[in-house]
């Protein structure tokens, strides 16, 4: 049974010994690749590995941690550790001499820490590699959930009830406004000027949205306060080019880590939802979002669909539609180089699949937040994780002919478990 594999491989990898990873090649022993996997700490990356892998494209990665589950894919054919922050000035430097070193033909982002350090680069970065980017000017309106749900709003697309606050001073009339509880977001996700990614919280109280508005509004940029809504979560994903839509894939997130707004840790892949597609795909034309895009919606109790935002990368989620026949990183590769892109149609729906890490996190984050809106009760978290865990599915990142970068993401989380458990003790001590 897999379920029972998947749990024997996990217990396998947390023990095993395993081979570390590669040490970053010299620059005169670096080849040239087809393509550069940046971020590669991120589940996404390493999936983007495996697909151009095993289409007979030659890959490297580079990443800020050695530890990168990425490094240690059999398709790897070389990877590079910059101990600098992704975003930041430094890590460009050395991605510009990593480049210059071993040219790559295409460079293929993951997180939004990048793709702003990329923004700013653009020009320099273009003239040595292919960015897996869309324009400038369709990327300036997807980072912005205002700007998004501007244009969205123009086309008629439903979006939540919401205030724009710039302080903490608007805590009390966009609570007014918006009515309790509120979801309080940042405009953008990653703040360049504090160097950091910025999440959504839910806020109960007006002491609460003052709080969290004083925390994400410090480098004055404006912060959104929403309507909170109690439905399903649905992603649509698209590789867009030209005005012609090459592929498109559904999912229903049921538990996300955090468990507001934050990466899916358990999903199913279902058939393309109206009216919410077509919204979706009307939003990406309507932008010029070309190369991949993923269109979130939230739902209302009534079933109404809402849109929340649009990510113009690959997500975390990407996994599930790789598996059921709708390989996105394959397709925005093809994108980036200029070449034919392959035409899907179809896939597979019903297919669950789960992030095991995530889901243990968001299990345990039911007895810290008990009481909130968004957690369930700590009975009903246990309850549901021990029935997911009957349920025949796929894991993140299992692969069983590719055994290795679970070792190293199962070596991760345990170490990070670990240094949890000793913070906590030294606290109380």
């Amino acid at each position: 049974m897999l379920t029972f594999r998947a749990a024997v491989a996990l217990g396998a990898t947390m023990l095993a010994p395993g081979a570390g990873p590669l040490e970053s090649p010299g620059a005169e022993s670096r080849p040239r690749v087809d393509a550069l996997v940046v971020d590669a700490g991120l589940r996404q990356s390493l999936v983007a590995v495996r697909s151009l892998g095993r289409l007979g494209v030659s890959v490297a990665a580079l990443g800020a941690s050695r530890d990168a589950p990425a490094f240690q894919s059999r398709w790897c054919l070389a990877h590079d550790v910059c101990g600098d922050p992704e975003g930041s000035d430094d890590y460009g430097d050395y991605l510009d001499r990593r480049l210059a070193a071993a040219p790559a033909r295409v460079l293929i982002p993951s997180s939004d820490a990048t793709i702003a350090l990329l923004r700013r680069r653009r020009i320099h970065l273009e003239r040595r590699t292919r960015l897996a980017l869309a324009s400038e000017r369709a990327l300036a309106v997807a980072v912005s959930k205002d700007r998004t749900l501007a244009v969205a709003s123009a086309l008629g697309i439903t979006v939540p009830r919401q205030v724009v606050a710039r302080s903490a001073r608007d805590a009390a009339a966009a609570a007014r406004d918006v009515g309790l509880p509120a979801v309080i977001k940042p405009d953008e996700s990653w703040q360049e000027r504090g160097g950091r990614r910025l999440v959504c919280a839910l806020v109960t109280t007006v002491e609460e949205a003052a709080c969290t508005l004083e925390a994400l509004t410090t480098y004055g940029v404006p912060a959104l306060v929403q309507q909170f809504l109690t439905g399903r979560r649905e992603a649509i994903s698209f590789i867009y080019s030209h005005g012609r839509m090459y592929a498109r894939f559904a999912q229903v997130a049921t538990r996300t880590c955090p468990p507001l707004g934050g990466e899916s840790v358990l999903r199913q892949s279902v058939p393309l939802p109206s009216p919410a597609a077509e919204q979706a795909e009307e939003l990406v034309r309507a932008i010029g979002l070309e190369g991949y895009s993923e269109v979130e919606f939230r739902y209302s109790a009534s079933g109404v669909p809402y849109l929340m935002e649009v990510n113009p990368r690959l997500s975390a989620s990407v996994e599930v539609a790789v598996r059921a026949g709708v390989d996105f990183p394959r397709l925005l590769y093809q994108w980036a180089r200029g070449s034919r892109i392959d035409v899907v149609r179809n896939y597979r729906t019903g297919l669950w699949m789960r992030n095991l890490a995530g889901d243990i996190m968001t299990t345990c984050a039911a007895f810290r937040d008990r009481g909130r809106p968004t957690t369930a009760s700590p009975a009903r978290a246990v309850l549901d994780f021990g029935l997911t865990c009957l349920r025949p599915m796929a894991y993140d990142g299992l692969d069983w002919s590719d055994l290795r970068p679970a070792v190293a993401a199962a070596r991760g989380f345990a170490r990070g478990i670990g240094r949890r458990v000793t913070g906590a003790m030294r606290a109380r001590s």
